[in-house]
């Protein structure tokens, strides 16, 4: 390739990058809060107490915004893979047009069909009614993460195609395509990223208002979900990450090389805690090791072996600097989301989780954790499959359209602006709505106090106010 087509490749890149980074974000807060509003509408059909209809209420107006937010940036996604990556597109049409078709026809038009009964029904039909459609709206947001993960995850360890005479991937078997061997790890770690991210939003709301009315009851319910998702989500994810990431190391052996910032294929490899991925010398500068756990974490064996950058040639290797440290923020960011779900616990046990002003803010500021964990992990997922679109049979510098870089340069800078004025601003209306009380301050003894999930609150809201 020449300088040109090198910097309209590196700028495609960009672009995509972008809108991608910027739409995960929607659809990483709507998957957990669809979940949330069903399990709000269930728990107010099931006690008939008023604090989870208010609830319900306060962020099914946070979840239209978001949800239609989502729908518009992820409509731009399609049209880049006509314009910037047409031969992508050509090459892989046959298979990953019907499953991004699927997503459309079955969740899609799930989610928009309901939707409607949803935002404005809870008046107008049966109560039974609108908790369907709610439920409806939920499974169809999962439905839709189950699509574009399995095209996604397609990319990442194809199978079940043949090649035909016009370079074309061709469907031989839609059971392997659909359920190719990442696809089960990486849907079941992104679904339970999208309930933890809600629940640290719903917490840091939550969270927020405590440390202004500490006899919201609605934010104690919130607070309360919260924590009780963390605490039970957060190590579940760790341990759904360690067997993605056994898959992993399977199936893209140069992803978790540089994930780990190993060059060196090597039995016992430490686990290198901190460090410079250097590409060029092909080594990682000033690492922090601890000996052989990095084998022990990723074979479960002391001296078991693990690939090295080294043992591919340098065309095919990710960029270790970039996957070495987003793979650390992830980690951190979810080790951290795990202790927070724990520590509540022990506030739960000691009485004092709707008092403890410190761990209040502490999860006002862990609020966006999701987010960045979720970008963090994507970093991974994506740049780890560089330089190919299809892993190993692909590259990306195969898969653009003959498009000039000033051209992707204007439409990239036009993007950012647009993305930051648009999203900016709804951003901020979701702050705004955000900020408002949940429900009225009063006695934590009034009878719509909620039980169910949160009748621990009875007892503990209790004893704090007198």
């Amino acid at each position: 390739m020449d300088s040109v087509d090198t910097a309209a490749l590196m700028l495609a890149r960009l672009q995509f990058a972008w809108t991608i980074g910027v739409h995960i974000l929607f659809p990483s807060f709507t998957i957990g809060l669809a979940s949330y509003l069903a399990v709000l509408e269930g728990l107010w059909l099931k006690t008939g107490k008023q604090v989870y209809i208010r609830l319900f209420k306060y962020w099914i107006k946070i979840f239209a915004v978001v949800f239609a937010m989502g729908v518009v940036s992820g409509i731009v996604m399609s049209y880049e893979f006509g314009t910037n990556w047409s031969v992508f597109s050509d090459k892989t049409g046959p298979i990953l047009g019907p499953l991004l078709a699927y997503e459309v026809l079955s969740a899609f038009f799930l989610e928009a069909g309901f939707l409607g009964i949803m935002l404005f029904g809870l008046t107008k039909v049966g109560k039974k009614l609108h908790f369907m459609a709610t439920l409806m709206v939920a499974i169809g947001t999962f439905f839709s993460a189950f699509w574009i993960l399995s095209a996604n995850s397609w990319m990442q360890t194809p199978a079940g195609y043949s090649i035909n005479d016009a370079g074309q991937f061709v469907p031989e078997d839609w059971l392997k395509i659909v359920f190719n061997p990442s696809f089960p790890y990486r849907l079941a770690h992104m679904v339970t990223a999208a309930y933890l991210t809600t629940a640290f939003v719903v917490g840091g709301v939550g969270a927020w208002h405590l440390l202004r009315d500490k006899t919201c009851v609605g934010a104690k319910v919130m607070f309360s979900m919260a924590m009780w998702m963390a605490a039970i989500v957060a190590p579940a994810q760790i341990f759904i990450g360690d067997i993605h990431g056994l898959n992993t190391l399977k199936y893209q052996p140069a992803k978790v090389a540089a994930m780990e910032g190993h060059f060196e294929t090597q039995k016992g490899a430490p686990l290198i805690l901190f460090g410079i991925p250097d590409m060029e010398a092909e080594e990682t500068k000033y690492a922090i090791e601890i000996p052989k756990l990095g084998s022990l974490i990723l074979t479960h064996h002391l001296d078991g072996e693990i690939i090295g950058l080294k043992a591919f040639p340098k065309e095919d290797r990710p960029n270790a600097l970039i996957v070495f440290w987003a793979f650390r923020i992830m980690v951190g960011l979810g080790t951290l989301m795990a202790m927070i779900g724990l520590f509540s616990l022990w506030l739960r046990w000691r009485k004092t989780l709707y008092s403890a002003q410190l761990f209040h803010k502490i999860a006002v500021w862990m609020a966006p954790s999701g987010f960045i964990a979720v970008i963090a992990g994507w970093t991974v997922t994506e740049v780890g499959r560089q330089p190919f679109t299809v892993y190993g049979l692909l590259r990306t510098s195969q898969s653009i359209s003959p498009v000039d870089a000033p051209a992707i340069a204007t439409s990239l800078a036009v993007f950012v602006l647009v993305y930051f004025v648009v999203f900016g601003f709804g951003i901020y209306y979701i702050l705004k709505m955000m900020k408002a009380a949940p429900t009225p301050g009063q006695s934590p003894m009034a009878s719509e106090h909620p039980i169910g999930l949160d009748s621990v609150i009875s007892t503990q809201a209790s004893k704090e106010e007198h």
